[in-house]
């Protein structure tokens, strides 16, 4: 009863007017980010998050989880129709949304992709409804040791599923707890790393850096792969017609991959660093494994779309449960969400639902709402916003580089911070290049004043004493996790195995059962 009456609060909390025409514009802008080739959620939140200095912090954050949902669709637009993924999450929507297309299709697939997102985005609301209260009465037993090893685990966490390289996802972690601690010494009151420079006293702040990694760093990325040469195959789309909408077939075969993938999703989007992308990747092996036509995905199977979309927008909204309950973002695009919480004084973490209820349930509630705002602009919007996938991106590079200055320079009027953002935007392309992880940085940095102070309250209550760590059983079992993460890599393979043989024969038991009766008819 309490969830209803919280959910109330924040229903009420949301439904201004002001509250509402942000919501619609964040999941427009959303939108409009997912489908600019060479950006993404990450970039677009980073990129947008200084125009939202100027409202109050439920309408800010309201308008920015908007982008962030809206950005997962726009992605699955230029997935469909040019076979170019907005994001790695969407990466998996190519493998039969292009294929689609190609059959002229593409109607279908983008308003079955829509209701996807829809019912995953739901879902993800109502869990989320009941799963963050009880994070939360979890995570408000933790005590200083116990928030630094959640830290840790979150980044332990990103580093192992994520990365493709563990060892430059450690490097750029630490590169990102480096940045850190550029500031004041909160335990002497020293000044650290500051060179003199009064504007660097209070550390360096987290706007330049993300704008400059994920924005700036996207387009010199996409410059350097040649994507302002790239001359792209594009499927045109029109509301017009009995064509553009989903036959009943289609509607039969997605009722299973949709409700599969939004709770497939959703768990996988509660573990810090998994994220949207290993959700969709999972949807889509599970969708191909126990499927009774497994030679169809890859050539334009509806199951094989709209598997992976519900997955990688349910993951989506499970990443609000550790960013909500825990302060621990589980990618990169939490990770700036998280640093817009920090610049308008709200700590996210066990307290944030108790001290700041209007808050928090607010920004639940609006996920019912902007699904439902999503799934209308989606449906009734697909051809405008498929024509946006049509822009050259050599004009659309220079308009988001003039962007990304005149965005840093307008929280704080500082031309060293712009000068920040364009280094970060070079090294972000380095790191790109080189296989590093922006996201660990990002998540380090904004984790780091965190994991220093708990670490220090840590070794105060214990005088100094480590062993402090083997001492609490929450401790203990939050290390035993760490250390199966750090064996996940030798056990993936075998897991895999042993999964997939199984799926394989659970699909081969189904073709065997469906051609039983067809033999038995042809006998006769």
């Amino acid at each position: 009863m309490d969830v209803f009456n919280d959910l109330g609060q924040g229903l009420l909390a949301l439904l201004t007017v002001q509250n509402v025409l942000l919501l619609g514009a964040g999941v427009l802008m959303g939108m409009v980010v997912g489908v600019m080739p060479g950006l993404g959620p990450s970039a677009g939140l980073a990129i947008l998050l200084p125009i939202t200095f100027t409202l109050d912090p439920t309408g800010a954050v309201v308008m920015l989880a908007a982008v962030y949902y809206g950005a997962m669709y726009g992605g699955t637009i230029t997935s469909v129709l040019i076979n170019t993924p907005g994001e790695s999450a969407t990466v998996a929507s190519t493998f039969d949304g292009y294929p689609l297309a190609k059959q002229g299709r593409a109607g279908p697939a983008l308003v079955m992709a829509a209701v996807a997102s829809f019912v995953a985005g739901t879902i993800g609301a109502v869990l989320i409804s009941v799963a963050a209260p009880v994070t939360a009465a979890v995570a408000a037993t933790f005590g200083p040791p116990e928030l630094f090893l959640v830290v840790i685990l979150g980044l332990l966490t990103l580093i192992v599923i994520v990365g493709k390289n563990r060892l430059l996802g450690a490097l750029s972690a630490l590169l990102g707890f480096g940045l850190a601690t550029v500031g004041i010494d909160i335990g002497g009151g020293q000044q650290r790393y500051t060179f003199g420079s009064t504007e660097l006293i209070n550390g360096i702040d987290f706007i330049p850096v993300a704008i400059g990694l994920f924005g700036v760093g996207e387009v010199l990325h996409t410059l350097w792969r040649g994507g302002h040469l790239e001359k792209l195959g594009y499927f045109s789309v029109s509301a017009r017609g009995k064509g553009f909408w989903p036959t009943r077939q289609d509607r039969r075969e997605s009722r299973g991959p949709m409700l599969r993938g939004s709770l497939l999703g959703f768990v996988v989007g509660t573990t810090p660093g998994a994220g949207a992308t290993v959700a969709s990747l999972m949807s889509y092996n599970l969708e191909k494994s126990i499927s009774r036509t497994p030679e169809k995905f890859g050539k334009g199977a509806m199951p094989g779309l709209v598997g992976p979309e519900a997955a990688n927008n349910a993951a989506s909204a499970g990443a609000m449960v550790p960013l909500l309950t825990l302060g621990i973002p589980g990618s990169a695009a939490t990770a700036v969400l998280i640093g817009g919480f920090l610049m308008w004084g709200l700590q996210p973490g066990p307290l944030l639902m108790e001290q700041n209820p209007e808050f928090a349930w607010g920004l639940i509630a609006s996920m019912y709402l902007g699904n439902v705002m999503l799934l209308l602009v989606n449906v009734f919007c697909i051809p405008a916003f498929a024509s946006i996938a049509r822009v050259p991106f050599r004009i659309l590079a220079p308009i988001i580089l003039v962007v990304c200055v005149v965005g840093t320079y307008t929280v704080n009027g500082s031309v060293i911070e712009v000068g920040i953002m364009l280094v970060c935007g070079v090294l972000g392309f380095f790191m790109r290049r080189h296989g590093f992880s922006p996201a660990a940085l990002v998540i380090a940095l904004v984790l780091g004043p965190m994991g220093e102070e708990t670490l220090r309250q840590t070794l105060l209550i214990s005088d100094g004493s480590w062993g402090i760590f083997l001492e609490r059983p929450t401790s203990v079992a939050l290390i035993g996790v760490m250390a199966f993460l750090v064996l996940v890599p030798l056990l993936v393979p075998y897991v895999r195995r042993v999964v997939r043989a199984r799926l394989d024969a659970i699909g081969q038991q189904r073709r065997q059962a469906q051609a039983s009766p067809e033999r038995d008819r042809t006998t006769v």
